[in-house]
């Protein structure tokens, strides 16, 4: 992506809590004389502030990030700075996801399992001013991009109450301590934690804390 001699590169900032995430690509990224990294950040917080700081032209956001979510940290980036464009740069590509990215302000959407040079044509898009969704996932869920309503997310369907359980198991509290808050049993609280792993398709704790963080489930 080599621009023009004289064209000032793309200065691109990095959002991502994965060491290995942010040093790859910068090292990927730094080689393309078009493109100067200009930092590289761990949380959604930490990106508002470099991106106030940095006035980055491009942010490569990851969406699950540690506290304030990616989708957050990109709505209140492109409210300050409409003139920063932002990549999702994801693992996770649910329907409902995807259109609370665009929605929040993301020009583009790519997935991490793709190829790189999805990410490339994803920057080449969005920095000329265009949207950008990976074709894979484009392809998967082409009626809820193009405006269709989304198919009702499994988060949906979960009560209040274990809507409560899940918040707090995402702040780490053990069953008793969730139990304390909530006036429940440690019993109890061990079975909502199971009833909701069912409803939502994952095989552990971890799994189900990831998940929960993916669609922005607000902390307790």
């Amino acid at each position: 992506m080599a621009r023009p001699s004289g064209v000032t590169p793309i200065r691109i900032l990095l959002v991502d809590d994965h060491s290995i995430v942010r040093e790859g690509l910068a090292a990927f990224l730094g080689h393309d004389a078009g493109l100067t990294i200009v930092g590289s950040v761990t949380s959604g917080e930490d990106a508002v502030l470099a991106a106030q700081d940095l006035r980055p032209d491009l942010i490569i956001m990851d969406l699950v990030l540690p506290s304030m979510s990616g989708i957050d940290a990109t709505r209140q980036i492109v409210a300050a700075l409409p003139h920063t464009r932002i990549i999702a740069f994801t693992a996770v590509y649910t329907p409902q996801l995807v259109q609370r990215a665009l929605r929040a302000g993301a020009a583009g959407y790519v997935a991490k399992t793709g190829a790189i040079a999805d990410l490339r044509s994803a920057i080449t898009a969005v920095s000329a001013g265009g949207q950008y969704v990976s074709p894979a996932i484009a392809a998967l869920f082409d009626k809820e991009l193009t405006g269709a309503p989304a198919a009702e997310s499994a988060f949906d369907r979960i009560s209040a109450r274990e809507r409560d359980v899940l918040r707090h198991i995402v702040t780490g509290a053990t069953s008793s301590e969730i139990g304390k808050h909530l006036s429940l049993s440690r019993k109890t609280v061990d079975a909502y934690r199971g009833r909701l792993m069912v409803k939502l398709g994952v095989a552990n704790r971890s799994e189900l804390i990831r998940l929960a963080l993916a669609y922005d489930l607000p902390a307790a």
